[in-house]
């Protein structure tokens, strides 16, 4: 009998030979997720920079998704830091409850809104100095505050999506947000750090996925190595 022809893999491009962080390669990939996500913006729902602040805080470790199932009650429930500076625990614990880790990240808001209103005179400030003084507020909350409500671009934020996917293409060998956003920050010129996360993170829901990356559908893959690609496109 004739062995039966064994099935071809999909094609793979040929790799390149440049160096990971070659200025060159950067410049590839921050033009081509320009081109895929031209518009990508915060997936929070928010009206202001209050909303947006609190939103993030209430992000860590839960989906965009569900936050936005969450915040619209509780900003119609507490609308200012004025309001939420004078909420009761149980009854913020209560209403982002499926947000998980939902008792301290309620002491945060309330202590977000009534730092905001002590010495912020009920604005959230536009310096990464004094949001890092919020309850709450680390800096991927603040360069998201400051990124995507005041366009200030301070700093990279450093999801689990721009995380994992800054990994996978070798952009750094750091494990910490913080070293991450560093190393980041020395590779993607300024002007790019705030909309580069917004495209990333779209990114990382579409495409370079957590579990198992599109990686036949990806218009990286021909300048990607990394090490857990998969040729699936389900």
């Amino acid at each position: 009998m004739v062995p039966s022809a064994k099935k071809a893999s999909p094609t793979k491009t040929a790799r390149t030979s440049a160096p990971p962080t070659d200025p060159k390669r950067v410049r590839t990939i921050l033009g081509r997720l320009a081109k895929r996500y031209p518009n990508a913006v915060c997936a929070l729902h928010h009206k202001n920079a209050w909303e947006l602040m609190i939103a993030t805080i209430l992000s860590a470790q839960c989906t965009d998704v569900r936050v936005n199932m969450v915040t619209p009650e509780l900003f119609r429930r507490f609308p200012t830091p004025q309001a939420m500076a004078k909420a009761q625990q149980a009854e913020v614990e209560e209403m982002i409850r499926t947000t998980g880790f939902f008792r301290n990240k309620a002491k945060n808001v309330i202590g977000a809104g009534q730092r905001v209103v002590a010495e912020f005179g009920g604005k959230v400030p536009q310096t990464m100095e004094e949001l890092l003084t919020i309850p709450g507020v680390a800096r991927k909350t603040a360069n998201v505050v400051l990124g995507s409500w005041y366009k200030i671009g301070l700093g990279v934020v450093v999801d689990t999506h721009v995380m994992r996917i800054s990994q996978r293409l070798q952009l750094t060998k750091s494990t910490t947000p913080e070293k991450i956003e560093q190393d980041l920050m020395r590779l993607i010129p300024q002007e790019d750090w705030i909309d580069f996360s917004h495209r990333v993170i779209y990114f990382g829901r579409e495409i370079c996925i957590a579990r198992k990356p599109r990686c036949a559908d990806c218009f990286l893959e021909d300048i990607c190595n990394s090490k857990d690609k998969t040729w699936s496109t389900h």
